[in-house]
């Protein structure tokens, strides 16, 4: 089985790769052989990613990319395809959350930007790859949603809403590519020590609060969520389409 994990072959996206979830999907591709482009807002971040792959004999380059801007997605798929021959990979990880707080306490241009950063832009990157995908005989797409998409939480209102409109996208995608030989699946990670999720690790009683509603009674790191991004990228996957995985140390069961 071991060849099956092999993507020595395979060409891989990543937005919001520059540090957390999506740098350690990024490391953890390349490691099994993937050419990666690591995306995300800044071109020095990126960069740096991109180095340290390459200097532990991967092959990578990075591409900055504001997914929220049509332009620029269509500029990271073109430079892919330039510098690579193609995508075979998609893994959408960028996300936003403007704020913490009530459902009251939103307004339309919260609404919009949440939803246009984690929900618009995954299915106009997805819509540029799916083409490219279909005529390399098929491709992997993972959407990075979350269990706040399952299961809101108090103060995470629209990213909740956007994240549940993301599952929707994957298997919507996972329905209509499959005669591509095109997969679409959801991660939903839990509570992950990074710094898009700092105003909560970072406050101890808020922690405490998480914590205790988690059977593993801990947040997690987020180099565990790599594994089950190579998994679905990799041809040991290829029956495995639609699917909401979720890597929350119990939280959904608890």
């Amino acid at each position: 089985m071991k060849h099956k994990f092999d993507l020595s072959d395979k060409v891989a996206i990543i937005t919001g790769s520059s540090k957390g979830i999506g740098e350690s999907m990024a490391v953890a591709l390349a490691e099994h052989g993937a050419k990666v482009v690591v995306s995300s807002r800044k071109q020095e971040a990126v960069n740096e990613v991109a180095k340290r792959i390459n200097e532990a004999g991967g092959n990578a380059i990075g591409k900055a990319c504001h997914v929220g801007d049509q332009d620029q997605l269509k500029a990271l798929v073109e430079t892919t395809v330039k510098e690579f021959g193609g995508v075979d990979i998609l893994i959408n990880n960028a996300a936003t959350n403007p704020v913490f707080g009530q459902l009251a306490e939103m307004d339309g241009a919260i609404f919009d930007k949440t939803m246009n950063v984690n929900v618009k832009a995954c299915m106009l990157l997805s819509n540029l790859c799916q083409p490219i995908m279909a005529t390399r005989g098929g491709g992997s797409i993972i959407n990075i949603a979350s269990v706040e998409g399952l299961k809101p939480s108090f103060g995470l209102s629209i990213y909740s809403v956007s994240k549940a409109a993301l599952i929707m996208l994957t298997k919507a995608q996972a329905k209509e590519w499959g005669k591509d030989k095109i997969r679409s699946n959801a991660i939903c990670p839990g509570l992950i020590q990074t710094k898009f999720s700092a105003a909560i690790w970072k406050n101890e009683q808020m922690l405490d609060q998480f914590v205790k509603h988690i059977p593993m009674q801990r947040m997690a790191q987020p180099d565990e969520m790599a594994g089950l991004a190579v998994y679905l990228s990799a041809n040991n996957s290829s029956y495995t389409t639609g699917g909401v995985y979720t890597s929350d140390g119990g939280y959904m069961v608890a």
